[in-house]
């Protein structure tokens, strides 16, 4: 078991073609000046390797990896740009149909509607 706090989780993964996940990162939830509730995804150093902002989910440290993912600049632009819409659009409604307090779906709107994905 973690000894991890309350204010962050381990994120796993079953990569293509294994049967064991690995641990991709973890949720981090933080507070900003003002109190809001921030929320970053840290990845894990083996599960992606430098990228230009470190390990932090940021619309600009994952176009930083376009390349890599066959990509050129404009295409993972738009499918930030998709996600970002979509996540924003819909967090709210998908964690209360979850069963979601409407007081903790407002404590962590931060890891869902943030600056760190504007592109």
């Amino acid at each position: 078991m973690s000894k991890a706090s309350a204010t962050e989780c381990f994120v796993y993964i079953t990569l293509p073609g294994e049967v064991s996940p690995v641990t991709a990162g973890r949720f981090v939830l933080t507070e900003n000046a003002r109190g809001d509730a921030l929320g970053q995804f840290v990845y894990r150093g083996k599960y992606i390797e430098d990228p230009d902002q470190g390990r932090y989910a940021n619309a600009k440290n994952i176009l930083s990896q376009h390349a890599r993912f066959l990509l050129d600049r404009a295409e993972a632009e738009k499918i930030v740009n998709d996600m970002k819409a979509r996540v924003e659009t819909t967090w709210y409604e998908t964690l209360r149909a979850s069963g979601v307090s409407e007081k903790d779906a407002e404590i962590i709107r931060g890891a869902f509607v943030y600056p760190g994905f504007s592109v």
